[in-house]
C-alpha cells in the first residue's frame, strides 16, 4: 500500500470513530453548586471541554499555591503544569487529579533539581 494510500485509510478511519462525548464541569457539582475537587477523578478532567479544563488547572494551581502560602505566577510554567497533568489524566483516568498534580509537580521539580523542604 502506497503512503497517500495509507494516510488516506488512517484519515477515513479516524472520520469514522465515534466521537467521545464531553461533558461540562458543571455536571460533577452537587445540588448547591460545588464540585468536591478532592474527589474529582482524570477521567471527569479528561471527559470535560478544554475551557473546563483549563479553569480547573488554574483553579487547582492557585489552591496548591495558596497552601504554600506563595503568592507568584509563572506563566510559562503553569501552563506546562497544565498541560502535563492533562496528558496525564488522559493516560491514567483511575486516578483522582490531585494525584495527578502530585506527580506531575514531583516529576517537574525533580527535571529542574529542586529540592523540598522535609
Amino acid at each position: 500500500m502506497t503512503t497517500k494510500a495509507m494516510a488516506a485509510a488512517f484519515a477515513g478511519m479516524m472520520l469514522a470513530a465515534p466521537a467521545a462525548a464531553q461533558t461540562a464541569l458543571s455536571a460533577y457539582a452537587d445540588e448547591k453548586g460545588y464540585i468536591d475537587v478532592q474527589k474529582l477523578t482524570c477521567a471527569q478532567l479528561a471527559g470535560t471541554f478544554q475551557e473546563d479544563a483549563d479553569m480547573l488547572t488554574t483553579w487547582y494551581s492557585g489552591w496548591y499555591n495558596g497552601l504554600a502560602r506563595k503568592h507568584m505566577l509563572n506563566v510559562k510554567r503553569g501552563k506546562e503544569a497544565e498541560h502535563e497533568i492533562i496528558q496525564y489524566c488522559k493516560a491514567n483516568q483511575n486516578k483522582r487529579v490531585i494525584e495527578a498534580i502530585a506527580v506531575v509537580f514531583k516529576d517537574m521539580r525533580a527535571e529542574r533539581g529542586i529540592k523540598m523542604k522535609p
